[in-house]
């Protein structure tokens, strides 16, 4: 390990990044975590990993972490040598339904309920009117989960939350301050080159993911195609504490008369820090926008002149909307920001890069062990470019509702917000923000009939009557898919269930009701919760993923079920791992 002050000087420091162009405020104190020389420089000599992560954020830890969780070695490349990005710690802070269901696989749920804050009332105004709220418990799909719909919480603790995870776990090697500087890849592997403050080196990988975020070098190095779209919607965030603070949920004004009648967001973080968001003027300078009195003013406008604010952190931002034509480029995958950018409408920024590591990271562990045919790669593009293009869709029609053209955009918004104020109809018209859910994959080669939707992580019972959930399920099964059976079994469908175990990766997994288990391995469900959680009825199976995404359902042990788990597996004649 490596002092500070022997440090390399050719080694540059981390530039700003992910848009933020000035900030400024007390800050936030974070992580700093030691360089150790990488083994390849002191050997002279390239090593090699089956996999290789390069960035260091949520999407990138995240599969490092369902990767540790899995027993699978890897290797992490950060160029920094903390969680968060540099001058723009704070960045998410909403996390879903689903992303919370993947912490808890992972170890860390506890912990990020236990800092963050919950909510599920979410309320717009137009100016002083109420023309929409929801709240998300009373809403089907988000009420049975063990999880809760959101918890507020700034991104750099669910990082740092990560890291003391993996090395919990271990498995997964973390290098601190390792910059990539080239890549290359043939039909037999990929080779990296790294710069690190103690000197260069090389490194071969079976696999490369690219988790660096949305200014990635690896685009330009593949030739990868992007689809794009500039907006010139400006935002400031101001960071702030109260002496007396707001009500706990999400409020939004579309027409703000306290910020000139621009787009307002209003979230509690943890640490009793409040996120505010103003829409600025396109023109805005935002080294102005963000000058302590400038903010200060737009604070006191809102909140009273009499309210004392602590600033803990500012920073303007100019949002744009992204997505790369193909996820999977050879043996490299991107992920995240990588993959896509999106506006911050709805929380499907950093969510969509947890369920992006959450769907490779199976897959990568069933391909390096043999349990799954290579083509299962692919399927990652197939499942993930969908669910970004349906996001990306989405959070623009959010940003033109915000931010209308002269035209029929702002007229259909003026008669919106009109017709809200009186009908109840039309308040499902007013669009600040979808709020994020887990996508179906309509498109896969990988699921069958029934499959493509995700499982909640509703309760069970054990066969001793104890406490279980889905989550505890998947755990159980160790990576490999889940066959859960309801209700009665024959006892040829019991044999063919035993074959189909000693053959294939699958655990199987019968679920009853009030009535006799014909089977050791079983679970109860006396509420139909798991059932439908499966979105299957009556006597019927489903195969369930390591993701908690169904691969297919159907009702008899037959051939259809075989083919399933060949489909879920892209074992197909001929494919090798």
């Amino acid at each position: 390990m490596l002092e500070s002050s022997m440090l390399d000087q050719r080694y540059a420091e981390t530039a700003f990044s992910n848009d933020y162009q000035f900030t400024q405020g007390s800050g936030y104190v974070l992580p700093e975590y030691p360089f150790v020389e990488p083994p390849e420089i002191k050997a002279g000599s390239p090593g090699h990993q089956p996999l290789v992560i390069v960035g260091g954020g949520i999407t990138g830890l995240t599969l490092a972490c369902c990767l540790a969780r899995l027993g699978m070695p890897a290797v992490l490349l950060d160029e920094d040598n903390t969680v968060g990005v540099k001058g723009a710690s704070s960045r998410g802070i909403v996390y879903t339904q689903k992303s919370l269901e993947v912490f808890q696989r992972l170890g860390i749920y506890e912990r990020i309920a236990a800092k963050g804050t919950r909510w599920s009332v979410g309320r717009t105004f137009a100016g002083a009117d109420e023309v929409y709220s929801f709240d998300m418990r009373q809403q089907r799909g988000f009420d049975l989960s063990s999880q809760p719909p959101f918890i507020n919480i700034q991104q750099f603790y669910i990082e740092a939350f990560l890291v003391d995870r993996i090395r919990e776990l271990g498995h997964v090697d973390i290098r601190w301050n390792n910059r990539v500087t080239a890549f290359s890849q043939d039909e037999n592997g990929t080779l990296l080159s790294v710069s690190t403050p103690a000197g260069d080196y090389q490194l071969r990988a079976d696999y490369v993911v690219d988790a660096t975020g949305s200014r990635t070098p690896f685009r330009g190095w593949v030739g990868a195609s992007v689809t794009a779209k500039k907006g010139d919607d400006r935002w400031c965030i101001a960071d702030v504490r109260f002496t007396k603070h707001p009500p706990v949920e999400r409020h939004t004004w579309i027409e703000a008369p306290f910020n000139d009648n621009r787009a307002v967001w209003q979230h509690l973080m943890a640490d009793e820090v409040w996120r505010i968001d103003y829409q600025m003027a396109p023109d805005a300078d935002p080294a102005y926008v963000s000058r302590e009195d400038v903010v200060r003013e737009r604070l006191a406008r809102q909140f009273g002149p009499e309210t004392e604010v602590e600033i803990v952190w500012v920073g303007p931002y100019a949002y744009r909307s992204e997505c790369i034509d193909q996820m999977c480029h050879g043996r490299l995958f991107f992920m995240g920001d990588s993959a896509k950018v999106v506006s911050p409408f709805g929380a499907r920024g950093g969510n969509t890069g947890v369920s992006d590591a959450d769907n490779l990271s199976w897959k990568l562990a069933a391909v390096l062990r043999g349990r799954a045919g290579r083509k299962l790669l692919e399927s990652y593009h197939a499942e993930r470019h969908e669910a970004a293009q349906q996001n990306v869709r989405v959070t623009n029609r959010t940003a033109r509702f915000l931010r209308p053209a002269d035209g029929v955009e702002r007229l259909f918004r003026s008669a919106t917000i009109s017709l809200a104020k009186q009908h109840v109809f039309a308040r499902h018209l007013v669009n600040t923000g979808r709020m994020a859910v887990a996508n179906p994959y309509t498109r896969s080669p990988c699921c069958a009939a029934g499959g493509g939707l995700s499982v909640q992580n509703v309760a069970l019972q054990w066969a001793d009557g104890s406490d279980g959930t889905v989550n505890d399920l998947i755990g159980w099964a160790g990576g490999d898919l889940l066959l859960l059976v309801f209700g009665d079994l024959s006892a040829a469908a019991r044999e063919r269930l035993r074959a189909l175990a000693a053959s294939a990766p699958v655990r199987v997994v019968q679920v009853v009701g009030e009535g006799r288990p014909q089977a050791l391995e079983h679970v109860r469900d006396p509420k139909g919760h798991l059932q439908g959680a499966c979105h299957v009825f009556g006597h019927a199976w489903a195969l369930v993923r390591p993701d908690a995404y169904v691969a297919a359902t159907g009702e008899s042990i037959d051939g259809a079920l075989v083919k399933a788990v060949g489909t879920a597996l892209a074992l197909t004649e001929g494919a090798t791992a």
